[in-house]
């Protein structure tokens, strides 16, 4: 009932609801364009690079623990900033930032999966990817940049605590699968902390 309240008040002012709805309409323009870019570089001839880490071991196949972190996380992590509209919506503004730098990433550093990777098979990705399998999805981490904005968003300390570590298992669980390179889960956080930065600093300099 909280929720319904904050969301009431919020709605109130036309600003916000102008705010809302342009960050939806922009955020299903990005997706439905990452979509064709995933289909674009797929197609793509990539580099291989080599790991040092991921050499020192064989991939295992990890699909179920990965999409039960990744989805539940992301479900509760909605459910949670869903009671702080203000929140809600910077996050989801973050989210589309985030996409454009996966974008503006793939496209300047075309890479192939690591040698001996097994496929992550994401229903999602396959959905939004049109039918296809996604491999060249890399250079970073989209499922651990992901996790580890809504971790930045989150105020309670102990979800938050909750969601640092399943970003930091996450990224172990793609690695020993081989489904990213090392540098790829390194650097997804960094993603996650300029768009988070960014997108806090132009709301805080035009509320």
């Amino acid at each position: 009932m909280n929720s319904i309240r904050e969301w009431k008040n919020f709605l109130n002012d036309h600003k916000n609801k102008i705010s809302l709805l342009l960050t939806l309409i922009i955020l299903i323009f990005f997706l439905v364009q990452f979509s064709k870019f995933l289909l674009f570089i797929e197609q793509r001839q990539g580099v291989v690079l080599n790991d040092p880490i991921l050499n020192c071991f064989n991939a295992v196949d990890l699909n179920y623990p990965i999409f039960i972190i990744v989805y539940a996380s992301i479900l509760f992590g909605l459910i949670y900033l869903f009671n702080y509209p203000d929140m809600f919506i910077i996050g989801l503004q973050s989210y589309i930032l985030l996409i454009v730098f996966r974008i503006i990433s793939m496209y300047i550093v075309p890479l192939d999966p690591p040698s001996g990777t097994i496929d992550l098979q994401d229903p999602l990705v396959f959905v939004i990817g049109t039918g296809t399998k996604i491999t060249k999805d890399l250079f970073f981490s989209g499922h651990t940049s992901t996790i580890f904005l809504i971790f930045l968003y989150v105020k309670n300390k102990l979800l938050k605590s909750v969601f640092l570590v399943l970003a930091i298992i996450l990224g172990i669980l793609l690695l020993i699968q081989k489904v990213h390179y090392s540098i790829d889960v390194m650097v997804a956080p960094f993603y996650s902390y300029t768009a988070f930065k960014i997108i806090s600093l132009l709301h805080k300099k035009y509320s």
